[in-house]
């Protein structure tokens, strides 16, 4: 029980020292931790009891301690004391201490469980220690209570001054800004705690750079405090801004950091020419292009604010130069725009105006930003080549012109005070150019050769001009000499000379169009006349020039045939326009051939006829080869023909069923084959009388002892009277001077009676069938049309048969 109370005093003791925490943990937001601190265990256990009180297992002291940083005495600092109540002061319980710093940092006494640190702590390095604790039996070193963990906290003191990271820092604010405007914010640390005390609490404040610029206290802004403040009068400002801690109050610790401040540029102010009137000076022989000289305007900006542009002022004398603006040097460039003339103009005057390129609308109205000057530029004398009337020369002349004619000239001339003479020469390059000469003194242009047109129709050649004064001082021009072409060559008939005429072709047709060539050069609106010889009057063929350097062979009548001519030859003559005109005659060589209706010829053999109308040369061999396969078709038809009809005649010499006479003498046509009509062999009565009276008149004593009956008709007649017959016929064929050729063959046949086709014989056919129209032929083809239109003429004139009976 004493025990007890004076563990209680104790207790009590180190609370209002204020070693000791209170019972409950401070909250978390003060802490800043991220767990719960234990509060003491077995603090007033009691055996006998108090209502809602239990005893707990443990029954020793312990609680989280704090320990000052940063201390500075001789002897180490007490920290606290662990106690048990099962330490009666007998020195029978051991007190041990492990964990963080055990040992080093911090020690126990391990019969009284006084917790001492042996150094010197810094929270900002390490601002808790967690350690363990246990009470043991001093002899057996047995565990009297379970091993506990406790917390030491390091209590902060305000031993650290605010610091800028960034120190030292730069910023920019444009230029004529309005007060107020926003430069940057700064921003301290302070290593201690924020959550103890005013120690880590900073302000801020500006100790230089007032009255331009200004600081927030509390968040440490910085804005400008004058406003328009200009960069041309003064570009960098240092302020100086300090952070103090412990709220600003006496005793705080500070920091410092200096700030680098530049007021950025704006457009704000015009280029300006330093003088008011520039002077240059340039040579007349300066080339197109050249400088002349440099000007430039100043502008108080930068960067890209004072960047300038160069205009010459439109009128003056300013259009003879131009200004180019170097941007690297912002200077403007005049350069010679034209070529200059001393003895025509020596000073030249104009305005040249300069102004921003990027202009800012904010400060318009601050005045114009341009500004202008006056050049003065003088040209000095330069003594300077002769200098031609043109830039190049161009001469005509015709190729028949005689060695020695001036054909042109060249003038040249000083320009310069002295007006020196010029002195004209060819500087001769290529052989051609010996073909002209020139006069020095006068600088006419003659021929040295005749000139051919169809050798060389240009020639170019250099003449140089020299002064007399100074022979160094040159000048050259091209002469280009063109020779024009005299109209020497007739015009000459162009290919092809044959055609070809259609036998059906009408009055006026054109049969072909030709045209002309000419080895002249020819001029603008040269024509071909084209015309028939005046001393030969042609009745078929006539020239018609179409205007249009063509003409046409058309006909001038109907009706040609190739039987009656199969060729005409047309005279034509060609003329040209030139002067003198050049005519010449050419012959076109007119076949006539058979055509079809759309005028494409059919039996014109001459290669020349199908080639005009557009065939190749492969299709017309290949038509000519079609032909050549048909000719020996029909030829080979023809001839099996022949050969078969031959053989039948030979097999039919014992048939006396028909008359057939074959003869290759021109007798008296029809007259012949009616002697042998075999309408005698009808009537007996006539074969009779004609036995009788061909056996008188030859002088026959052949007696015919035969009796006809006259009643019987001539399909009754007899057979033997009829055969006698035959064979008497072909005796006196046989027989006498008006026998027929032994090359003839003459065969006779009877039919018989009774046939109901009647008679076959192709020697009736004439008398039976009457005359026939044979122009159905003509639906054949062209090689039919010749057949039938004979035919038809003999048809028009029948011939008158005749009957006679002896």
């Amino acid at each position: 029980m004493i025990t007890r109370n004076g563990l209680l005093l104790v207790f009590w003791f180190l609370l209002d020292k204020g070693f000791l925490a209170p019972l409950h943990s401070p909250p978390l937001s003060r802490m800043g931790r991220g767990h719960h601190l234990r509060g003491m265990a077995g603090l007033g256990q009691r055996r006998h009891g108090m209502a809602g009180v239990q005893r707990v297992k443990r029954g020793w002291v312990w609680n989280q301690f704090f320990v000052l940083e940063e201390y500075m005495g001789s002897e180490p600092q007490y920290v606290g004391k662990l106690h048990t109540d099962l330490d009666r002061g007998d020195s029978e319980v051991k007190y041990t201490l492990s964990g963080e710093g055990a040992g080093t940092i911090f020690t126990i006494d391990p019969t009284t469980g006084d917790i001492h640190a042996l150094m010197g702590l810094d929270r900002e390095e390490k601002s808790y220690y967690t350690l363990r604790a246990q009470a043991v039996d001093m002899h057996t070193g047995r565990a009297l209570e379970p091993e506990s963990e406790f917390i030491i906290k390091v209590q902060d003191i305000n031993d650290n001054e605010p610091k800028f990271l960034g120190s030292p820092y730069t910023a920019s604010v444009p230029e004529m800004s309005p007060g107020g405007t926003f430069v940057m914010q700064v921003t301290a640390t302070d290593a201690d705690d924020p959550t103890y005390g005013n120690s880590a609490r900073i302000v801020y404040s500006i100790l230089h750079g007032q009255p331009y610029f200004s600081v927030d206290s509390k968040t440490g802004v910085i804005r400008t405090a004058l406003p328009n403040m200009d960069r041309e009068t003064k570009e960098l400002y240092q302020v100086l801004i300090q952070a103090k801690d412990m709220g600003g109050q006496l005793g705080g610790l500070a920091g410092t950091t200096t700030i680098n401040i530049t007021l950025s540029d704006v457009n704000d102010n015009p280029p300006r020419f330093s003088k008011s009137i520039f002077h240059l000076r340039v040579p007349e022989s300066s080339s197109v292009g050249s400088a002349v000289g440099k000007i430039r305007a100043h502008d108080l900006d930068s960067g890209k604010n004072a960047e300038v542009e160069y205009s010459i002022v439109p009128g003056d004398e300013g259009n003879m130069f131009d200004i180019i603006t170097n941007g690297p040097s912002q200077e403007g460039i005049i350069v010679l725009r034209k070529r200059l003339d001393y003895e025509t103009k020596k000073t030249y005057i104009f305005k040249v105006e300069t102004s921003n390129a990027h202009l800012d609308p904010r400060f318009l109205h601050l005045g114009p930003f341009k500004d202008t000057a006056t050049v003065k530029v003088n040209v000095l004398d330069v003594d300077e080549p002769p200098v031609f009337t043109k830039a190049s020369y161009a001469i005509d002349v015709y190729e028949d012109t005689p060695v020695g004619t001036i054909i042109g000239s060249v003038t040249a001339q000083d320009l310069d005070a002295s007006s020196s003479a010029v002195r004209y020469s060819i500087e001769w390059k290529r052989p051609v150019d010996s073909c002209f000469d020139i006069d020095s003194v006068e600088g006419t242009i003659s021929t040295n050769e005749m000139l051919d047109r169809e050798s060389n129709r240009q020639h170019n050649f250099t003449v140089v001009a020299t002064k007399v004064d100074n022979p160094l001082l040159s000048n050259i021009v091209t002469v280009t000499v063109n020779v024009l072409d005299v109209n020497e060559f007739p015009p000459e008939l162009d290919i092809p000379f044959d055609t070809f005429v259609c036998e059906n072709a009408k009055v006026g047709q054109v049969i072909q169009t030709i045209s002309a060539t000419d080895k002249d050069i020819p001029v603008v609106g040269e024509r071909f006349f084209f015309k028939s010889p005046r001393e030969i009057r042609n009745r078929n063929f006539t020239v018609r020039d179409f205007g249009n350097n063509t003409a046409g062979i058309v006909t001038k009548r109907v009706g040609f045939q190739r039987r009656v001519q199969e060729y005409y030859v047309m005279p034509v003559i060609v003329e040209d326009s030139g002067y003198p005109a050049q005519s010449s005659t050419g012959t076109v060589t007119i076949r006539v051939c058979a055509c079809e209706n759309d005028g494409l010829p059919l039996t014109c053999a001459a290669e020349a006829v199908f080639l005009p109308v557009g065939l190749s040369t492969g299709a017309a061999m290949a038509i000519l080869l079609c032909m050549v396969i048909l000719l020996v078709i029909v030829l080979l038809y023809v001839g099996l023909r022949r050969q078969k009809n031959k053989e039948t005649l030979m097999s039919s010499k014992e048939d006396i069923r028909d008359n057939v006479i074959h003869y290759d003498d021109e007798g008296g046509g029809e007259e012949d084959t009616r002697a042998f009509d075999m309408g005698t062999l009808r009537h007996t009565k006539a074969v009779k009388e004609n036995m009788l009276r061909r056996g008188t008149g030859s002088g026959s004593e052949v007696n015919v002892q035969t009796e006809v009956d006259e009643s019987n008709p001539t399909t009754e007649g007899s057979v033997d009277l009829i055969r006698d017959y035959i064979h008497q016929r072909l005796q006196e064929s046989q027989l006498g001077f008006s026998a027929p050729p032994f090359d003839s063959l003459a065969t006779y046949a009877y039919e018989g009676a009774g046939s109901v086709a009647e008679s076959l014989s192709s020697i009736e056919s004439w008398t039976a069938d009457g005359i026939d129209d044979f122009k159905y032929l003509s639906e054949w083809g062209f090689p039919f049309e010749t057949l039938a239109g004979i035919l038809h003429q003999d048809q028009a004139v029948p011939p008158t048969q005749e009957v006679e009976e002896s």
